[in-house]
């Protein structure tokens, strides 16, 4: 039920609006084409089994899992509005 100035199924829109974002924003970050056999960072080996599992791969395990602590956590649009503001 919406209120106010939004029409009726509006919060359903915004939440597969923002759902859609996130997809795309991390489809776009997955590797694509072959994988490499040893990592860009370090050189090491990538094992055969991580190959397979992840098209396009290239950094080893350690490496991979440095780089994502290391990102900063994204922070998408908020689409809803402030609790203070649903109370007024």
């Amino acid at each position: 039920m919406a209120g106010g100035w939004s029409r009726d199924g509006a919060e359903q829109e915004q939440i597969e609006s923002t759902v859609e974002d996130a997809l795309q924003r991390v489809r776009s970050q997955l590797p694509t084409g072959e994988s490499l056999k040893h990592c860009e960072e370090c050189g090491d080996e990538i094992p055969q089994a991580r190959r397979e599992a992840i098209r396009g791969v290239r950094l080893c395990f350690a490496c991979q899992s440095e780089r994502e602590k290391q990102q900063t956590p994204y922070s998408g649009y908020n689409r809803r509005g402030s609790k203070d503001s649903q109370l007024r």
